[in-house]
């Protein structure tokens, strides 16, 4: 690591930072690395939401709070500041943009904090199908679920040689169940989708510094959960329950019936966040909170970059500006990045010695 990746970060704060930057040269020069202050970690982990290129929520990036957790070493520390990340970010339902930054040497096995369980049956899968994996590992681990489709899944946590269980209290989960208004869109089944999309598999870099353990969450968009956990066929795959409940005819997809499922699945989502007083927003109303957040960034003479294919919704798409605009994908820095390495390794261990006992 040089000096120039801090540099090119502090460069793009307000303010004198020569006596900073010339520390953080001895300090290099002296470790290898070097340490950023809180405030510091803060405008970080702000820069890096606003060059996202995947979030269209990017306009609220200055609203972000920022838990600096790097003190702990414990594994029930860090269970705890996960669990105090959730109760503060959901906020009995007004959900606030937050992140946690936790110590390298820990990592969560999880891909967000709150996910449902999947369970194979001979009928097919209980739950969502996108967690068989990970309920496996939990199950090794001597967690026993309920069965149901929307069992809360336990924290795994693992520090590189060992992997912890930790469930959830129910006071850190608020969950919403969906209804509509005018239609029993479920035969009388419960559907639910919990308040705080909590992403946990992702690593920020800040300044040539990379911190590996950072869950974070803004709040829903209704078509992430109406147009893909609850509709992709992969997922809990509703639509064709959906359209059957509408008396839709299924038999042809000219009639465009999983659209016409789609729509009334979304509005689901949306009077039912509502109605309970959850935060969420629908994607015309976050398309033009984009455009405000494409102004912003003109304004103050900075490039947009965006990937196109993430920032469209995938409901009606064509229907918002976004469609019909072209994004530079140019990654900037400080950002977000897919998880490197493999952090299941520790759990790879663990079962192959399961194996040979």
């Amino acid at each position: 690591m040089d000096i120039e990746a801090a540099r090119h970060f502090f460069s793009q704060l307000e303010g004198d930072y020569t006596d900073r930057l010339e520390a953080i040269a001895v300090e290099l020069e002296r470790t290898g690395t070097y340490t950023l202050t809180t405030e510091e970690l803060t405008a970080g982990a702000k820069l890096a939401w606003r060059n996202s290129n995947r979030c269209i929520g990017r306009l609220f990036w200055q609203t972000l709070t920022v838990r600096d957790a790097r003190h702990v070493t414990t594994f029930d520390e860090v269970f705890e500041a996960l669990v105090s990340h959730l109760r503060y970010a959901t906020n009995d339902g007004k959900v606030r943009s937050t992140m946690t930054v936790l110590p390298n040497e820990f990592r969560l096995l999880n891909t967000q904090l709150i996910r449902y369980a999947a369970y194979e049956t001979e009928d097919g899968i209980i739950g969502d199908p996108l967690s068989l994996t990970i309920t496996r590992q939990a199950e090794r681990l001597g967690w026993v679920g309920p069965g149901t489709a929307f069992d809360v899944l336990p924290l795994l946590i693992t520090d590189g040689r060992e992997v912890r269980l930790h469930e959830l209290p129910d006071d850190a989960v608020l969950e919403i169940e969906i209804r509509h208004e005018a239609y029993d869109l479920f035969d009388g089944r419960t559907i639910k989708w919990h308040a705080v999309p909590a992403i946990a598999d992702m690593e920020l870099e800040i300044g040539g510094l990379r911190f590996t353990s950072v869950p974070f969450n803004g709040w829903y968009m209704e078509t992430e959960i109406g147009a893909r956990n609850l509709a992709d066929s992969d997922r809990y795959n509703l639509l064709p329950l959906v359209g059957a409940s509408l008396g839709l005819d299924t038999s042809k997809e000219r009639t465009l019936w999983r659209d016409r499922a789609l729509v009334e699945l979304n509005v689901a989502v949306l009077q039912s966040f509502e109605q309970a007083g959850v935060t969420i927003v629908d994607h015309h109303t976050a398309a033009k909170q984009f455009n405000r957040f494409e102004k912003n960034e003109r304004d103050a003479g900075r490039d947009v970059t965006g990937q196109w294919s993430w920032l469209i919704p995938p409901l009606s798409p064509a229907a918002t500006h976004v469609f019909h605009r072209h994004y530079n994908d140019e990654i900037v820095t400080p950002n977000l990045f897919a998880r490197s390495g493999c952090p299941f390794s520790a759990f790879q261990a663990l079962a192959k010695e399961e194996s040979k006992a």
